[in-house]
């Protein structure tokens, strides 16, 4: 993580202050319902509470006594029995370091993905309210990057506003499946420690209890989080290189918004760039490069090992704060995106005529010809309007081979913009409700 591409909010949530509250929440509630069953005494527990609540950690102090034990959760723990006194022999009692590390990291997804979820509904609602802005603003729809055939504006929105529908279901599922809790024991067997325990601190922290946890969470948990991420990741590289091509000289019927004072080149005084969705792009591929790591870390040697530990420490931070800021910087994009209906309509004419092309093939098959015979007769006056030997319309009218089968009229009938925007309200009706 570094800076410049980070966001406040979703990096409180790993730095060490918040990792070691988690912690020590963990050992609190594990040691309340200790204290509940008579494990420990109830006092005990009760001065763990009163002490800790609200006591600052020392990030530095618990690196110093780590340098020494080389054991960053018995560090911690020395630590807090600083802070306790000597009721701090009751802590951790029948538990495991994973049962910390493994619980708190699942704390801490999940709450980036909250973050990532409420980022998802602000791209959402920018989305709807510049497609409905947009909704009837004919625009060309492209293959392979040539001109296709007429769509809108506000329809190409909406395919975005179905996707990052999508996403966000994927961040609820992804949620739901990495917020669980293990307080099961070495080799999670529940040998030191009563399961009421675990059903305890999964309740307190918002979590429920993983089945089966072998000294770690399964890790196909964290691979499935990591994998939504990275696809939520390339949803926005596409909107971004959308907007890309749309902002290119060529073309420019969309622009990122360019700020009073803002520059756009050391060299040259006139550019605009598309800087902030290059930005996207490139963020994006951070993203997925995580999650192929995750993917790596589900195999583990037999109860546990910790090869996982070192890529968690990099890919959870990473990935979730990267992903934030990409979905917050796309959001502003969206919302303040320079749009140009009169450059999409001149693009529209650009090609004279060729965007209905289709639907002249469609009415001569109609008419009795052969699809051979009508592609060939389209194809070859399409060719010559390619060739700025006219528009497409005039070089049908003049060929008798076309007008015996549709007469200058019913061909002036299929040059109708109006046509390829009819089914625009259906699409809108599937995408946003009636």
């Amino acid at each position: 993580m570094i800076p410049r591409y980070a966001r406040e909010q979703m990096v409180s949530i790993w730095s060490p202050e918040t990792k070691f509250r988690i912690w020590f929440e963990i050992e609190a509630h594990a040691t309340d319902k200790l204290a509940e069953l008579g494990v420990v005494p109830k006092e005990a527990a009760a001065k763990i509470w009163e002490k800790g609540k609200h006591a600052k950690f020392d990030v530095a102090r618990i690196d110093e006594i780590e340098r020494e034990v080389k054991h960053d959760v018995i560090a911690f723990l020395t630590h807090l029995s600083e802070i306790v006194g000597p009721e701090a022999r009751f802590v951790h009692q029948g538990m495991t370091s994973s049962d910390v590390l493994d619980t708190c990291l699942n704390v801490q997804l999940a709450r980036a993905a909250d973050l990532l979820i409420a980022d998802t509904d602000a791209l959402l609602a920018a989305l709807k309210k510049r497609a409905m802005e947009y909704k009837m603003t004919p625009t060309i729809g492209r293959s392979h990057g040539i001109h296709a055939e007429p769509t809108t504006f506000g329809v190409k929105l909406a395919t975005y506003y179905a996707e990052f529908t999508r996403a966000r279901a994927r961040l609820v599922t992804a949620r739901a499946e990495i917020a669980t809790c293990a307080i099961s024991g070495a080799v999670g067997t529940f040998a030191n420690i009563d399961p009421q325990v675990e059903e305890h601190v999964a309740k307190a922290m918002n979590l429920t209890v993983e089945p089966v946890s072998t000294q770690v969470i399964p890790r196909d948990r964290h691979a499935a989080y990591f994998a939504a991420l990275g696809v939520v990741a390339s949803s926005l590289e596409r909107l971004a290189i959308e907007i890309r091509h749309l902002q290119r000289t060529e073309v420019l019927e969309a622009e990122e918004y360019f700020s009073p004072g803002q520059k756009g080149s050391s060299a040259m005084p006139h550019k605009r760039n598309p800087v902030l969705t290059e930005n996207v792009t490139g963020l994006a591929r951070m993203v997925r490069s995580y999650a192929l790591p995750a993917m790596e870390n589900v195999a583990l040697w037999h109860e546990r090992d910790i090869s996982h530990s070192s890529v968690e420490r990099y890919i959870g931070p990473d990935a979730t704060i990267t992903l934030d800021f990409a979905m917050a910087r796309m959001t502003g994009v969206i919302e303040k995106l320079l749009v140009y209906p009169e450059r999409m309509q001149k693009n529209l004419d650009a090609t004279h005529g060729l965007v209905h092309s289709q639907r002249v093939l469609l009415a001569l098959t109609q008419a009795g010809l052969a699809r051979e015979d009508s592609y060939r007769l389209v194809q070859k006056n399409a060719m010559r309007a390619w060739n700025g030997e006219g528009n497409l319309l005039d070089l049908l009218k003049a060929d008798p081979d076309v007008t015996k089968a549709l007469p200058a009229a019913k061909l002036e009938a299929m040059f109708d913009l109006g046509y390829h925007l009819a089914r625009v309200d259906t699409i809108f009706e599937r995408v946003f409700g009636k």
